[in-house]
């Protein structure tokens, strides 16, 4: 007998009741194409047979930990279907912020690095935006450490048919020169691990979250690299852990004193977001 997503829900929170009921949600109605009220109103159809072993086989995984965004081969960001795979971070909204500052200062023709690029999503938002504002005539580049992170990265620069250059970079070594630079890089102190979520820990891979034992890795290669990889006036935008403001504003005052430094808490109020531009 055909069985419903209500039925399916049910029947899988039941078993394992540990199982956050929104991500039971988000996964059976995305397989779908509904919206989240649209799932509300379609709760008590009953499902095709393609359906069903689809629904049953996704939750399957959701059982064994699997995020929701590995399980269906995407997450959405700024708007955009972004492919991932668990050699790539999974994008959060907190970075749309990061994204929409940059967007307020780049102009047409600067030459852009999203450094540490994983699935690429920042590269895709930022482009696909500035198109829509008329910034034009960008050239691109996105860097990542592993070849798995830079495939990825490929497959969406394809699917929104952008013309990224990708490199292979620890940081900024053996970059060029940029207008603009923009990264949400790995930040989370390693003593922290355990506090995560355990399908974070599980799932997501380590080289693009954890930042050393402070956090703080990154930031200190990436200061005193960056003279080397910007051009005059250039500019760069990081993402941080709320917890790093004070050591990160040390950090630039005592490396970069030539750069015009400017923090922005996010739309939760946590300072999250910090922007350079050279001075000279």
């Amino acid at each position: 007998m055909p069985k419903s997503l209500k039925q399916i829900k049910e029947a899988v929170l039941k078993d394992s009741p540990e199982l956050r009921s929104d991500d039971v949600d988000y996964v059976l109605g995305e397989r779908l194409g509904y919206t989240p009220s649209e799932f509300a109103l379609h709760i008590n159809d009953e499902l095709n047979l393609d359906q069903e072993k689809q629904a049953l086989k996704d939750m399957k995984k959701l059982r064994r930990g699997i995020s929701p965004q590995y399980i269906l081969g995407y997450a959405w960001f700024y708007g955009y279907k972004i492919l991932v795979n668990r050699c790539v971070l999974i994008p959060r909204f907190e970075t749309e912020e990061l994204v929409k500052w940059a967007l307020e200062n780049i102009k047409s023709g600067e030459k852009i690095l999203d450094l540490g690029t994983g699935s690429g999503a920042i590269m895709v938002a930022l482009v696909k935006q500035a198109q829509d504002q008329k910034i034009e005539n960008l050239i691109l580049y996105a860097s990542d450490i592993t070849d798995a992170a830079l495939r990825e990265s490929e497959e969406n620069f394809l699917k929104y048919d952008l013309d990224v250059k990708t490199r292979k970079a620890n940081v900024l070594v053996g970059l060029e020169k940029f207008d603009t630079i923009v990264s949400n890089p790995p930040y989370i102190k390693t003593s922290e691990k355990y506090l995560m979520d355990a399908n974070v820990i599980k799932n997501e891979p380590d080289t693009a979250l954890y930042g050393g034992e402070d956090g703080l890795d990154f930031y200190r290669k990436f200061a005193k690299q960056i003279r080397s990889h910007l051009y005059s006036h250039g500019q760069f935008f990081l993402e941080f852990g709320f917890s790093e403001k004070d050591q990160l504003k040390d950090l630039f005052e005592t490396e970069l004193p030539d750069f015009k430094i400017e923090f922005r808490n996010d739309l939760a109020g946590k300072p999250r977001m910090v922007h350079g531009r050279w001075k000279k």
